[in-house]
């Protein structure tokens, strides 16, 4: 039976551009775009990875080129492998896209809309990529870096009353965080850091207009 490192390195002889990709916990290659395709297909009908677990992305910064990169995760149910595959997004910040995976793997549907929608990359080839965790119209991308972790108070129009009504959204929760170390030396694996606590309550509640 063929073992992870006998896969990556039969991938790289039928794709030479893909390389191995720095790792943890999983194996990883990282693929051109314009290879993404044939490269999946090969790993699911070829190869066993025939569970895709998750599609996410990495936002390196505005300063980066390019910007994002789509990741995703495969596993093998009869080896019981995990692999992750990673991508280069092409375009702009505006407009970062890959092809969609959705002709090999079903469940890439809402994982890409997911992405889609935290991220803004889109998946050119999806057959119906709108958000799915936020409304239509939301102007903001909420995993992207210069997003604030907590929130932007932002208007919606509300279905239940008339169009030029507005209601507003009080910024997003953060659950005790963000998490700051202490200044000094710190050692991060036998202390935790703690909360700078910025979550909304009611006594930074905007009075309704």
């Amino acid at each position: 039976m063929s073992t992870t490192v006998d896969i990556l390195a039969s991938l790289q002889e039928r794709f030479p551009q893909a390389t191995p990709r720095a790792s943890l916990d999983h194996p990883a290659l990282d693929v051109p775009p314009g290879e993404l395709l044939a490269l999946m297909r090969v790993l699911r009908d070829e190869r066993g990875y025939d569970l895709l677990t998750d599609v996410t992305a990495v936002d390196w910064g505005e300063s980066a080129s390019p910007r994002f990169t789509a990741v995703y995760h495969l596993y093998s149910t009869a080896t019981h492998d995990y692999l992750r595959i990673a991508t280069p997004c092409a375009g702009d910040d505006a407009a970062p896209s890959v092809p969609s995976v959705t002709s090999l793997w079903a469940a890439a549907d809402w994982h890409e809309r997911e992405t889609y929608d935290m991220f803004g990359i889109r998946f050119e080839g999806h057959p119906d990529l709108r958000r799915i965790l936020m409304w239509e119209g939301y102007p903001y991308h909420p995993l992207r870096k210069e997003f604030p972790l907590a929130g932007i108070e932002t208007e919606w129009p509300e279905p239940d009353v008339a169009a030029e009504t507005r209601i507003s959204v009080k910024p997003a929760p953060m659950a005790g965080g963000p998490f700051v170390a202490s200044s000094g030396q710190v050692n991060l694996s036998e202390a935790e850091p703690r909360a700078k606590d910025e979550s909304w309550d009611e006594s930074n509640e905007k009075p309704a207009p």
